[in-house]
């Protein structure tokens, strides 16, 4: 089964939600929709179930135009932020009502049922109405009924927001074999770089009603196409820096000079936009270096196995994630030192010129360990 976004674009009172997006989606593939709140995630979604219609486009399902076909037509389960539950039927019902409707023999349906409640750990509430359960097993019991039905194509729209954090974190490891196991076609809402990493597959990252790049997810980390993509897809903010390179040396924004070794030495001379992550950045007391800047501490986050140091330089605000806990003040004077081959290069339209060189292996990236080569010096 395929499903496909042919030219799509929707307005809303004459505004575009979507632009022209072309997409197409594979059974047995996991999608991950990246992007702000009001990038486009949920009106992809809803044209995919058929419960908006597009304003120009098709939507075809194995290459059958389906662009007016009702919602209840087709193979589709979604799970919103916001969860929906019958509130008169218990757990066990709940879960079970599409079932139901499809009018499974009743040993399956017990089958079923007990799967998915303990893999969202609601064995204990099955008994119960979601008026009795918090906010976080009433979402779970709502994914259980979408994963149960068995649909050709899953819509999870943030279904993991209303979670706990050891819960969520649980279910982001368990959702991948889910997906993997069921054959179907699923796609994932989310704002947060770090969630799309984790669940891996293939990213489409948006913004404004854009597609801006679509591939593997690694890949779209490790190389974005332009500087939009690069910010989309970094947690913490991506940290930018302009650069003007002539006659085999840079120039920062705000002063700071040195030789254009590492990437720099490959670019032709002009000017351009430099984009590092939190991990990318090295900030110590009293470093040596060229490409080293001197910063203000405004803010110190520590999260108990990281902290995030805010900081000011020549009117630019960057952050930097270090190991451990670090206490700064806000006033307190550091460096910030780049590596030059472990940047991204952007020319002056924003597209990519130059992506790090340096293998990932021990990268912090939003409170979650990825691969990255790079690692900051204790203070």
């Amino acid at each position: 089964m395929t499903v496909t976004l042919d030219n799509v674009m929707r307005a809303v009172d004459g505004i575009p939600a979507i632009r022209d997006v072309s997409l197409t989606l594979e059974r047995g593939t996991l999608s991950v929709l990246l992007g702000p709140t009001l990038s486009g995630k949920t009106s992809i979604m809803r044209l995919l179930a058929g419960l908006d219609k597009p304003t120009s486009g098709r939507v075809l399902v194995d290459g059958k135009d389906v662009t007016g076909f009702d919602v209840r037509k087709r193979s589709v389960a979604m799970v919103y932020q916001q969860f929906i539950n019958y509130p008169s039927l218990s757990v066990y019902e709940n879960i079970a009502s599409p079932l139901r409707v499809q009018g499974k023999p009743r040993a399956e349906i017990e089958s079923r049922v007990q799967e998915a409640a303990r893999l969202l750990k609601l064995e204990p509430y099955l008994s119960r109405t979601p008026l009795q359960l918090s906010g976080g097993q009433q979402q779970r019991t709502a994914i259980a009924r979408a994963l149960v039905k068995g649909a050709d194509l899953v819509l999870l729209d943030e279904p993991l927001a209303n979670l706990d954090y050891k819960l969520r974190e649980e279910l982001r490891t368990e959702l991948p074999r889910i997906f993997e196991a069921s054959g179907a076609i699923f796609v994932y809402a989310t704002t947060e770089p770090s969630e799309a990493l984790l669940l891996g597959g293939r990213t489409i990252c948006m913004w404004e009603g854009e597609i801006l790049q679509t591939g593997d997810t690694s890949k779209v980390y490790r190389h974005p196409d332009t500087l939009r993509v690069a910010q989309v897809f970094s947690d913490p903010p991506l940290n930018i820096v302009g650069i003007e390179k002539h006659n085999g040396s840079v120039q920062y924004a705000g002063g700071v000079q040195a030789p254009a070794t590492g990437l720099y030495a490959g670019l032709d001379d002009g000017a351009y936009r430099v984009g590092f992550r939190a991990h990318q950045l090295e900030v110590a007391t009293g470093i040596a270096g060229r490409h080293a800047f001197h910063a203000t501490v405004t803010v110190t986050e520590i999260t108990g196995s990281e902290s995030f140091v805010h900081l000011n330089r020549d009117a630019s605000n960057w952050v930097a994630v270090l190991q451990g806990v670090h206490e700064f003040e806000p006033g307190h004077l550091l460096d910030a030192v780049l590596d030059p081959d472990n940047v991204f290069v952007f020319d002056g339209a924003g597209r990519l010129v130059a992506s790090p060189r340096v293998a990932f292996s021990s990268e912090v990236f939003g409170g979650s360990r990825q691969e990255n080569a790079s690692t900051n010096k204790s203070i």
